[in-house]
């Protein structure tokens, strides 16, 4: 695709990089083939094809709408496209250029502004979800059923085992997870436990800057980024060998962040460190020997969800389902698992209406196969999921958690 970029703009890091994923793409269209909401929607600029063409007219100076921002509010920015496109279009990156660009030039309406500044008030923040969510449990009866359907339930996380190996991994525990879904991180040190694996958390990490960079707050999400290698990084100089993420849409940011911090002096070098020894927790468990792990398998079939961030994000596409299989679980068929949910972060919030449809098509496709339990890999999804569906739904890890023999 051919570009005209302002100078000004194109001598920047972003107008570099977005002039060179523009200059990437060839046109063919293979990714609407892929596209959740060009699928639902039928519109091509619904699909990531027109949404370029939108990006490219705002970067090169052309005229912009909230007919722009409508569709670019749209993309659930779940990476399908990127798996299918033969070119290597860095979509994504560009997606977050767009908006933050966009949102320089066309103001939002004073609700959406005050929705977006309330979502990156609360959701990194753990304590603040929290008390939001213990709030909204008081007074569940009183409020609208739309609401009442997005609380999740109460989880008791156990207890953790103590550091007692050579082996330690930093565990992240992220922001919206432990305070509505606990058992998730200590489900996993349990489970890690039991191979040799002592797990850390260093006081002073949080939010690994996702919601604030998906909601074109780029200068807060590197607060996030900063914060939580600053956290990290005397436990990495003390001999931690990973930086362990149960959450997959985490670690899909953690593993960017050396390239998203790659121009400051202070941080470029640590940011790049940090991404290297980040893994998702299926990679982690996909190297040990699981047999150590002695389990009793409960044989009633599991329906596995592959959320958007491990098989497009961080290309782990299986990674989970085969760490399963190999422990003895069995899993039901998915139709389709290569399409979003409709949690994508805050999209569920702030795109109801498309959200709902994909949840539909996603539990149907789902539940085809008559599983007892969903599983699945991030907390997002997780949360979404259960909101409609007709049988439990449980982060993969807790379900090797439960098998372990005492």
């Amino acid at each position: 695709m051919q570009t005209n970029l302002p100078a000004q703009f194109l001598a920047t890091a972003d107008g570099a990089e977005a002039d060179r994923i523009l200059r990437s793409c060839v046109h063919c269209g293979f990714c609407t083939a892929t596209c959740p909401t060009y699928q639902l929607l039928g519109d091509e600029l619904d699909g990531p094809r027109g949404r370029i063409y939108l990006i490219k007219q705002l970067l090169e100076g052309g005229s912009v709408s909230r007919i722009t921002q409508r569709h670019l509010d749209r993309c659930l920015g779940c990476r399908a496209c990127e798996s299918t496109c033969p070119s290597g279009v860095n979509y994504h990156r560009l997606l977050d250029i767009g908006r933050v660009h966009l949102d320089r030039r066309v103001d939002r309406s004073l609700l959406q502004s005050l929705i977006f500044r309330g979502l990156r008030l609360v959701l990194p923040y753990t304590l603040r979800f929290g008390l939001l969510l213990r709030l909204g449990r008081a007074v569940r009866l009183l409020l609208p059923a739309a609401i009442k359907s997005k609380l999740p339930q109460r989880r008791a996380a156990g207890s953790r085992p103590t550091q007692r190996h050579s082996r330690r991994m930093i565990l992240l525990e992220g922001c919206a997870q432990p305070a509505s879904a606990p058992n998730t991180n200590a489900a996993a040190a349990r489970v890690l436990d039991r191979l040799g694996i002592s797990t850390v958390t260093p006081p002073g990490q949080g939010c690994c800057g996702a919601v604030s960079q998906h909601l074109a707050a780029e200068g807060e999400a590197l607060a996030f980024m900063r914060r939580n290698i600053d956290a990290w990084w005397p436990e990495i100089e003390a001999g931690a060998e990973a930086v362990l993420i149960t959450a997959s849409g985490c670690g899909s940011m953690v593993k960017e962040y050396g390239y998203l911090l790659r121009t400051d002096p202070a941080y470029a070098e640590k940011a790049g460190r940090v991404s290297a020894i980040t893994f998702d927790l299926a990679e982690i468990l996909a190297k040990e020997k699981l047999e150590n792990l002695q389990l009793s398998i409960d044989k009633a079939p599991v329906g596995y969800h592959s959320p958007c961030s491990l098989q497009h994000g961080q290309r782990l596409a299986g990674a989970v389902e085969e760490v399963l299989r190999r422990l003895g679980f069995e899993l039901t068929p998915v139709a389709d698992s290569h399409l979003c949910c409709g949690s994508a972060g805050t999209y569920s919030i702030l795109q109801p209406e498309i959200s709902k449809r994909l949840l539909s098509n996603k539990l149907q496709a789902l539940q085809a196969g008559a599983p007892a339990v969903i599983a699945t890999a991030n907390i997002g999804c997780q949360l979404h999921l259960e909101t409609q569906a007709d049988v439990p739904v449980r982060h993969w890890i807790e379900l090797v958690d439960e098998a372990l023999r005492v």
